[in-house]
């Protein structure tokens, strides 16, 4: 209750009392005055809200680290008084989202619009709304807030980085041979042509055989020579460590062109799990841009694993699974690389991406190897981040292990870091900047 509402009601309760009490008209007059402006300030207050009605328009529900969120937004006056002040309070979750505004002036059957770009620099999934509208009277006595309960879902996804190149070992096959065995998706291996079935895509039709036999006739595949790749992603909580990190505040301007010089290069939270996260979704969308076969491995809270496929479905299952993971693990990743290295074969290959400085899982990915699955290791420099284990000894282990690996550090470009190519004619060394 404002502190003018509060004087009015007193001065009300006392012009009422003087004229009761003396009788005059000029008393009587004051109190119908004071009792008028408080119902025509209330009345305008309550119609005033009553006619507003605003609309969100969000362009894309999904985003990704390092680009903007967009969203558009309309404050609409149905009715026919004019609003001399309206607040939109906006209690989406989405970090500095400044989609609140004030509409200091709204006629009657107007409208008013405004656009909000937001930055995004941490991958999650975040509430939209609910909103709030709060109006008034000219007189500032009474403020009327209406809620709008709808709300909607934005996913973050993690930030994903250019690979120039990337070149683990291929798969152990003889020959290059293709696997005799049948794909459920498309390769560049036909192994033969049978009759269509409910079920089949249509583009395994093969139309040169179904004009010749006037049946459909589908082509079967076979899995390619190429390794499957497996991503293993430690997300023990002992391993992860992170360094004090403020948001950057948005840039001035509606689309953050003016006031401030606008940054965007990509900057990552000093944590292990975010260059984790950023390592294994970049190498991911390297690899399913070739058409190769990915697939996701992790034991955090809950174990988690994305069967091998390809294409633009399987890299979206994998943004979505990676925006929400957190360490949260209670499982080593040496135990991981044991429990999980049991079920791949020879044309498999496990990618380690981990900040663990124990080479217990060096060792687990060497005996491994033993039965043709091969490896390469990408790990993340926690001594960069405020941890006190050395990783000599890791970097020792790998080199000796003849596994390729790759050293990130925080602030390290990680683009540039995992674009250079190992060369198989020589002895494998971690590469870093």
């Amino acid at each position: 209750m404002s502190s003018r509402l509060i004087f009015l009601l007193a001065a009300l309760v006392a012009a009422w009392g003087f004229a009761l009490n003396s009788g005059r008209p000029l008393a009587f007059n004051l109190a119908y005055l004071i009792s008028g402006i408080l119902a025509l300030s209330y009345f305008w207050s309550w119609t005033s809200t009553r006619a507003i009605h605003i609309n969100r328009h969000t362009r894309a529900r999904r985003s990704q680290v390092g680009q903007h969120f967009e969203e558009s937004f309309e404050v609409r006056n149905h009715g026919r008084l004019p609003t001399l002040g309206i607040e939109v309070r906006d209690f989406a979750h989405v970090p500095l989202h400044g989609a609140s505004r004030v509409v200091s002036h709204l006629q009657g059957r107007a409208h008013h619009r405004w656009q909000v770009r937001t930055y995004c620099q941490q991958r999650g999934y975040y509430r939209l709304g609910p909103m709030r509208l709060l109006s008034g009277d000219p007189l500032g006595l009474f403020s009327i807030d209406q809620t709008l309960s709808q709300t909607s879902d934005l996913i973050v996804y993690p930030a994903t980085v250019t690979l120039s190149a990337f070149q683990p070992p291929a798969a152990d096959l003889a020959g290059g041979e293709a696997l005799n065995r049948r794909a459920q998706y498309i390769t560049t291996n036909v192994s033969g042509i049978r009759e269509y079935a409910p079920g089949d895509s249509f583009n395994r039709i093969h139309w040169l055989s179904t004009a010749r036999t006037g049946r459909l006739m589908t082509r079967e595949f076979e899995l390619d020579p190429s390794a499957d790749i497996w991503l293993f992603l430690d997300l023990h909580s002992r391993t992860a460590l992170s360094l004090p990190w403020r948001l950057t505040p948005p840039e001035a301007g509606v689309f953050g062109l003016s006031g401030r010089r606008r940054d965007d290069a990509l900057q990552l939270a000093p944590s292990t799990l975010e260059y984790a996260v950023t390592a294994a979704a970049s190498i991911a969308r390297y690899f399913l841009l070739r058409n190769r076969a990915v697939g996701l491995i992790w034991h955090g809270s809950q174990r988690y694993l994305l069967q091998i496929d390809r294409g633009e479905r399987q890299m979206r299952k994998m943004l979505e699974a990676l925006a929400v993971v957190s360490a949260e693990g209670s499982i080593t990743f040496d135990q991981l690389v044991v429990t999980e290295g049991v079920r791949l074969n020879r044309n498999d290959m496990i990618l380690a991406i981990t900040a663990d400085p124990d080479p217990a899982w060096v060792r687990a990915l060497r005996e491994i190897r033993r039965r043709g699955v091969h490896s390469v290791a990408v790990v993340i420099d926690g001594s960069t981040f405020g941890g006190q284990e050395p990783y000599a000894e890791l970097t020792h282990e790998l080199a000796l292990s003849n596994i390729p690996a790759y050293q990130v550090q925080r602030g390290d470009d990680i683009g540039a870091v995992l674009g250079r190519a190992n060369n198989g004619d020589q002895r494998p060394e971690v590469a870093s900047l």
